[in-house]
């Protein structure tokens, strides 16, 4: 480690992350064309101060000042007298660096008028902001459910990029509000690379074509393998019939969502349970809501593990029922009473506030008997 380096480390400065993809080449490309005015606009100030001090003897600081005036024709006249040969000589520099100055419009015209620089400008820019965030999910291919998806995303405050190949993607964003996009192919080596994945949470694929999520959930799952990622991304993709579903779970996808199947999951719901169905419309699936319902893992070296569920107190302490338990073999247990036993590996059905929640599953994450206990 160097001395800087353990400067930075000691103050708790943070080097701000990069994209994968910095298109720095792409970018330094569009600056090419410069080089030729600049390097013009060099030569002549070193030709223009060495022929002052030749001709007419200036000091080195006045024969780089009388030349930075003489070459931008500002017009401030002569500093020092200047013999016949050396007004011939600044006539000359006035007239090069008219040359220089024509040729350095005549290039930013072009390049602006290209528009390849602003173009490769924005992406950068973009790319950065995108390296930035953290947990996110990369939402591929734009189209009606990405609209809705985005929307709930946008509303519970969960970071997301739109991934799809589209031109007009940028429109788009601005049209339904995507904060972050890239303008590639998902499956892609690209389109992986510039939606950061390595630092999201998960994918949610929603091509109208069952190929693309195929294709989507087959590299994010090889990425995955390819940068040793420990937890593994939470895959949600949509699809039409029940074939394609199953293709898509046993690729990797962890939920695979059928518009048809869920339709009349939710009609039925309606017509069986109105009244609950009412309730949940209430309080589960809009945000801000006073009620709110979530799984909660006990790991193997949680102090929960082998208790009884009357021990966790959770209702005293964090004003949340555990309602349910999804064992490890998959078995659920539906209403537990307060001698149900916690196996190591089993799920938690919590309900109850969102603060209630959270302090419960922190409770939950910890090794040892938690303070609150002995007060309760």
């Amino acid at each position: 480690m160097t001395a800087t380096q353990k400067i930075k480390k000691f103050l708790g400065w943070r080097s701000a992350p990069k994209p994968h993809i910095t298109l720095n080449d792409e970018y330094y490309a569009q600056l090419a064309p410069f080089r030729l005015p600049l390097i013009l606009t060099v030569l002549i100030m070193l030709i223009g101060s060495l022929g002052y001090m030749i001709i007419d003897r200036f000091p080195l600081m006045d024969a780089i000042y009388q030349t930075g005036i003489t070459f931008t024709t500002v017009g401030f006249g002569e500093i020092r007298p200047i013999s016949d040969l050396g007004r011939i000589f600044t006539i000359t520099l006035i007239i090069f660096g008219f040359v220089v100055f024509s040729i350095a419009v005549g290039i930013i015209v072009e390049v602006i008028k290209r528009g390849e620089f602003q173009k490769i400008s924005k992406e950068r820019r973009m790319l950065y902001e995108i390296a930035r965030l953290k947990q996110h999910f990369v939402v591929c291919y734009h189209n009606d459910f990405t609209i809705q998806v985005t929307k709930q995303l946008r509303a519970n405050h969960v970071p997301f990029v739109v991934v799809d190949p589209r031109e007009d993607l940028e429109e788009i964003a601005k049209k339904y509000h995507y904060p972050y996009f890239v303008s590639e192919e998902p499956h892609t080596e690209a389109g992986i690379l510039k939606s950061h994945l390595s630092s999201a949470k998960g994918v949610i694929t929603l091509a109208d074509n069952i190929a693309d999520n195929i294709a989507t959930v087959a590299s994010a799952r090889l990425y995955e393998k390819e940068i040793g990622r420990k937890r593994k991304y939470l895959i949600i993709a949509n699809a039409k019939g029940y074939e394609d579903e199953q293709k898509l779970l046993k690729l990797g996808a962890n939920k695979v969502v059928t518009a048809t199947k869920l339709m009349a999951q939710r009609i039925n719901a309606m017509a069986v349970r109105p009244d609950m169905e009412n309730l949940l419309q209430e309080f589960l699936y809009k945000k801000d809501t006073p009620l709110d319902m979530e799984e909660a893992k006990v790991s193997k070296t949680s102090w929960l593990t082998l208790k009884k569920i009357k021990t966790a107190r959770f209702r005293d302490i964090a004003n949340v029922t555990i309602i349910g338990i999804r064992q490890q073999d998959g078995r659920f247990i539906p209403m537990p009473d307060g001698n149900t036993v916690i196996l190591p590996g089993s799920k938690l059905l919590l309900i109850g506030t969102s603060d209630g929640i959270h302090k419960a599953k922190k409770m939950i994450r910890k090794k040892e008997k938690p303070e609150e206990l002995k007060y309760v």
